[in-house]
């Protein structure tokens, strides 16, 4: 079975097409900095030249459409036609309580994905554009949807609980719902066999840090809690994303400013963050050239960040009475030598070291754990795109077996 996955991200769209016999990606690319000045594509197949080149990219609708050229291009494509795609997997961010797996399209799940747009507004509408893009393109073709909220669902309710009045949770299900969990769940998995031991007897900090930011404590396999909330918006500052931060804010903004909450909304998911620290851009890259030049604010940004995650994996290990393993991955995760460097220093009281020459690697997937820590430090590419296949591949076969 030849699968295409779509990993639709807040400002990013990667996607890999697989062969699902071998597990070998035919073709795999990502549209980065979609809506943002200097928006590109790299796009690589099997047997064919590389392609990369700076296209404008406002929305996600137009990433997809520039995916669907590159894929059937004789010159950089794997296939004649989208016809050849056999099934597509999306990642879906928030699935609110109506899922807890993997499922197949249908208008119900549709209608349900769109009315969890409000948990995770930066994401799940661009899901959406994907999911109707594939079905213009391919109809007829199943599609089956993976969502990060779904490794959420094993939190116990002194995690996923606030302490707001219980009525709310019991009309609009208002709890944490976590993110990223398609990601978690496979880098906690990769960091066990690294390691030589089954998931099930570890504890693992898991630090997906990129564009949108989350902290998990997987135990034994399991989230027990994560740092993302009701929606995309809490745990750590992020690209746009203020993170957690006083609910009092908001009403005391709103006043001063005579802004609704429509305004504020807004504000906190794409005007906060490190962009609105900084001033300078929601891209980590971008902060690190501006702080080479001496912009303080951008400084100021890295450092909350870097102490948001510090603080996160204090907690988490304490959560679950220890940590064998802190995992790093995403776009700063795995990229970002000296933010990973900076989230460790003073961490030694915890048995963690960092081995610095080890640390100088990009993209690769490597353990930098100094000789002596008791704690062990990976560097864990994701692939959220094998998780959702895989999924994928189950679902459609059970499909056409009748079951």
């Amino acid at each position: 079975m030849d699968i295409l996955v779509i990993n639709a991200g807040s400002s990013s769209l990667k996607y890999q097409f697989f062969n699902m016999k071998t597990h070998e990606v035919l073709a795999k690319g990502l549209c980065e900095r979609i809506g943002i000045e200097g928006s590109r594509v790299k796009h690589a197949a099997k047997g064919k030249e590389k392609f990369e080149k700076e296209i404008a990219m406002k929305t996600h609708a137009e990433a997809i459409r520039v995916v669907t050229q590159l894929m059937t291009s004789p010159e950089y494509g794997v296939i004649k036609s989208m016809s050849e795609i056999e099934a597509v997997g999306h990642r879906i961010v928030s699935g609110g309580e109506f899922f807890d797996r993997s499922v197949l399209v249908d208008d119900e799940v549709i209608e349900k994905i769109a009315i969890c747009n409000v948990l995770a507004p930066l994401h799940n509408p661009h899901h959406l554009t994907g999911i109707n893009a594939c079905k213009e393109v391919m109809p007829g073709v199943p599609q089956v949807v993976t969502f990060d909220t779904a490794f959420h669902q094993s939190m116990p309710i002194k995690a996923y609980l606030y302490a707001l009045p219980y009525e709310y949770y019991e009309k609009y299900k208002v709890r944490r719902y976590g993110a990223h969990g398609t990601s978690h769940r496979y880098v906690a998995g990769r960091a066990a066999q690294m390691m030589g031991r089954p998931v099930e007897q570890l504890k693992i900090i898991t630090c997906h840090l990129g564009n949108g930011s989350s902290i998990t404590a997987v135990d034994g396999g399991r989230s027990v809690d994560t740092s993302m909330g009701l929606t995309p918006l809490a745990g750590v500052p992020m690209g746009t994303r203020s993170g957690s931060l006083d609910p009092a804010i908001l009403g005391y903004v709103m006043e001063r400013e005579n802004l609704d909450i429509q305004q504020m909304t807004k504000i906190l998911n794409e005007k906060s963050g490190v962009l609105g620290i900084s001033g300078v851009s929601s891209d980590f890259r971008d902060l690190d050239a501006a702080v080479l030049e001496g912009n303080k604010r951008a400084e100021a940004a890295l450092d909350i960040f870097v102490y948001a995650v510090k603080k996160y994996i204090g907690a988490y290990a304490a959560a679950m009475g220890g940590v064998d393993a802190v995992v790093f991955t995403a776009g700063i995760g795995e990229n970002n030598a000296r933010l990973r460097e900076r989230i460790v220093d003073g961490l030694g009281f915890m048995g963690i070291k960092l081995d610095q020459e080890k640390n100088k690697v990009t993209g690769e997937e490597k353990d930098v754990t100094a000789d002596g820590s008791k704690v062990k430090l990976f560097v864990v590419p994701t692939n959220e795109e094998l998780v959702i296949a895989l999924d994928t591949e189950e679902i459609v076969s059970a499909l056409r077996a009748g079951k």
